[in-house]
């Protein structure tokens, strides 16, 4: 099932141009994901990391929360801004072509 970006272009894993692996924003978007997730399964837990002795608390969750979440939304959020302008590049060209043909079918 395809999803969606926050902009609402669809996000298939099916693409003619890449596998999603080779995507790196289909990374970041799951990467927020997984954080999300695990910060709302670990609320009140301090979180382990695998090259330092002291765990992530408080203070550290709070600013992945409050500074590093919405950084990576906004990386995305202007991502899609991106992808929006490019379709709609796409789709003038697209249409631009077609009534080209249109008119050469015509003469």
């Amino acid at each position: 099932m395809a999803t969606r970006s926050a902009a609402g272009i669809p996000v298939s894993a099916e693409s003619p141009f890449c596998r999603p692996e080779e995507d790196p924003f289909l990374l970041l978007e799951s990467t927020l994901r997984s954080v999300q997730e695990i910060l709302l399964r670990r609320r009140g837990l301090a979180l382990r990391r695998t090259w330092i002795e002291q765990p992530y608390g408080e203070e550290e969750i709070t600013l992945l929360e409050e500074e590093v979440i919405p950084a990576i939304q906004q990386c995305l959020a202007r991502i899609d801004e991106l992808d929006e302008r490019l379709l709609a590049e796409q789709e003038l060209l697209r249409r631009s072509q077609l009534e080209a043909q249109r008119r050469l079918m015509l003469a």
